[in-house]
């Protein structure tokens, strides 16, 4: 066994693979940019190498300043994690090289199998279902227009070397295709250091649905279950579960047998993960192989119970795999949230900034539920613009999936993240979705459940009639504070009414409090009286209570005359008055927000690419206005309506923050 491995690459991919290492008593090396000098992959490893400025293509992509850190550290073997230059065939072939063992497969495996045009003539040839696209190299986005029209739109452009969900468009149409091509390449280029593009058949309604394999040197290939990935936003993964809710055991049993054909044909040899698309008839059809270990990884170690960072290093020190396919059951039901720094409101764009608060709920496993979570941040630390947005991967385990949904729903409302724009908001959404509730999902889910963008979820009406009784009695708590505080001790129960009106959500619940030392009682209006009982006292944020029996977890803070309250993805300002005061809000007039109609305002931190009007220009409505890359992805900003540019005060190449002003328009 290794003594001492590098990690090439950073976050929490780097600290996952750091705990595996510690449990097998093996020393472990970071590598950091700039930007990283203080990341927790740098605190938690053994060892750290700097290696270059905070862009990767200055620093975790350059191959020669990674090798230069296995040469200083006297690493013996190095792992890639995902993405930077784990699927790059040039970078394990320099390692052995050196005599450095490659933690992963072998060069022909991920030369063949990690692009995507020559894996999918690979599984043709092996007899694998695929989907009707070119293969070939495209010259430019003429000819892709060609293709795209040859195969039958809608068709999906993609990068040969992607990952991630860089370098993938879908076109409905010559327009679309043109522009996409054109985007994916770029993108493509930027990320990966190839902007080869290959197009294909894009089915609807799909499931986006992969099988876990692991092979060793010794010809020994075994699957580990399925995992949906389904939901997903700009072709990127955003929730992920294990097993999958649609498979059978017939069509989990041949999608397996092909990922494992595939890879016994390449000769795989460490975690790899064979991704199809499920049509929904159950025909699947293959997608791409990625030869590397997947985010979404920890789903498949909590229902197998197989350490795949473990199984990994294993391999690549030449021992022979210790289980067969008869070992491999499927136990339960594990879901993973990915947390990540974008603003759900402002269309899933990346946010950055310091991390005022974040405390992750704890992490815990028991037989009835297990709540994992791999991070590589800390309360202070900063999210930077160099790097996938990515903060965290919260998982949650149970005996089925109605209980693996609960143990989530429950973790994600006591998850605190404040500094930054996060999706939060929109993961706890998702559990409390009819159609993911029932599991009838696709690849399609967000554009069809959230066409206009995602806003607060309203909540169901014996929900919100809990969070008033919650918020009545809470209140109460701080008006009883206050007493104290302000000096007038004797008899300030007194002091504090009975009688009040919580606004939330566009209602009034006006209610009466009977409290006890165990806890209160909150009478409403129809005589219904609801029971809350909760240690919570003022100035904590995050309140756990039980109402009528039900368990809440509310992220509170504190606003004149009430609470902003957050759970279950809504956002609410609560407001707690008395009769009078709640007689006086009704006349009150709402504030307008200002008219921004006719500014283009950056709607997050990041850098022109390009502009492609002018003053004076006269633009329809779709037209693309500008580019802006935030965080490795190209977004085209477009006319909302006709109208005419009167001014713009960005050029290309400028850095903008959000909601500074782009153009304005007459």
């Amino acid at each position: 066994m290794f003594q001492k491995i590098l990690i090439a690459n950073r976050g929490e991919i780097a600290c996952r693979i750091i705990k595996s290492a510690r449990k097998l008593g093996i020393q472990t090396v970071a590598i950091y940019s700039d930007a990283d000098k203080n990341a927790l992959h740098v605190q938690m490893a053994d060892e750290a190498v700097h290696i270059g400025p905070p862009p990767a293509n200055q620093s975790y992509i350059v191959m020669e300043n990674v090798l230069q850190a296995v040469r200083q550290t006297g690493a013996e073997a190095v792992h890639p994690g995902y993405g930077f230059l784990s699927e790059n065939s040039k970078f394990p072939q320099a390692l052995a090289d050196m005599g450095v063992a490659f933690i992963g497969p072998g060069v022909p495996a991920i030369e063949s199998m990690g692009d995507k045009i020559t894996s999918k003539k690979l599984a043709q040839e092996a007899g694998v279902s695929t989907v009707p696209g070119y293969m070939g190299l495209i010259a430019d986005s003429d000819e892709a227009v060609k293709i795209s029209n040859e195969i039958g739109y809608p068709v999906m452009i993609k990068a040969s070397a992607g990952g991630g969900g860089k370098g993938m468009r879908i076109a409905w149409n010559d327009d679309e295709a043109r522009e996409g091509f054109q985007s994916s390449k770029n993108e493509a280029a930027s990320s990966f250091g190839d902007d080869r593009i290959f197009i294909e058949k894009f089915i609807t309604q799909p499931r986006h649905i992969e099988i876990q394999v692991l092979g060793d040197s010794h010809g020994n290939c075994i699957y580990l279950g399925e995992r949906e990935c389904s939901i997903q936003r700009r072709n990127q993964k955003v929730i992920e579960e294990a097993p999958s809710p649609f498979l059978d055991a017939a069509t989990r049993k041949a999608m397996g047998e092909q990922a494992v054909a595939l890879a016994r044909a390449v000769n795989y040899q460490s975690a790899g993960t064979v991704e199809f698309i499920v049509d929904g008839e159950r025909n699947f059809y293959f997608l791409e192989m990625n030869t590397r270990l997947q985010v979404e990884h920890p789903v498949t170690e909590l229902i197998t119970g197989v350490d795949l960072v473990e199984q990994m290093i294993r391999v690549a020190a030449g021992e022979k795999l210790s289980l067969t396919q008869k070992d491999i059951k499927l136990n339960g039901w594990a879901i993973e949230s990915r947390l990540y720094a974008e603003d759900p409101y402002r269309n899933f764009l990346p946010s950055i900034g310091r991390l005022s608060r974040y405390r992750p709920p704890a992490e815990q496993a028991t037989p009835q539920r297990a709540v994992r979570n791999d991070t590589g941040v800390y309360e202070g630390g900063e999210i930077s613009m160099y790097y996938d947005p990515m903060i965290a991967k919260l998982c949650t385990w149970g005996p089925d999936r109605g209980s693996a949904i609960e143990t989530m729903r429950a973790a994600l409302d006591s998850f605190e993240v404040e500094g930054i724009g996060h999706n939060l908001p929109f993961l706890s959404a998702v559990m409390d979705h009819p159609k993911f509730v029932s599991g009838n999902i696709t690849t399609a889910f967000i554009e069809e459940e959230y066409p206009e963008g995602f806003e607060s979820p309203q909540l169901p009406e014996d929900l919100l009639r809990l969070v008033a009784a919650a918020a009545a009695a809470m209140y109460r708590v701080t008006e009883i504070r206050r007493t104290r505080v302000s000096g007038r001790m004797d008899n300030h129960e007194r002091k504090v009414g009975s009688d009040w009106v919580v606004a939330l959500q566009g209602r009034e619940y006006p209610v009466r409090i009977a409290a006890d030392p165990a806890g209160s009682d909150v009478r409403f209006e129809d005589g219904t009286n609801l029971r809350v009982v909760s240690d919570w006292v003022p100035g904590n944020t995050l309140a756990r209570l039980t109402v009528d029996g039900t368990p809440l977890i509310i992220k509170t803070g504190k606003v004149p005359g009430g609470f902003r309250m957050r759970l279950r993805g809504a956002d609410l300002r609560v407001h707690v008055r008395t009769p009078r005061q709640a007689e006086l809000a009704r006349l009150m007039p709402e504030k307008q927000p200002p008219d921004t109609s006719r500014l283009l305002l950056c709607p997050m931190p990041g850098l022109i690419v390009s502009l492609a009007v002018a003053e004076g220009d006269e633009v329809q409505e779709g037209q693309p206005l500008c580019t802006v890359e935030a965080m490795k992805m190209e977004n085209i900003l477009r006319a909302e309506r006709k109208c005419v540019v009167v001014k713009v005060n960005a050029a290309a190449g400028d850095s903008l923050a959000v909601d500074d002003v782009i153009m304005e328009f007459e």
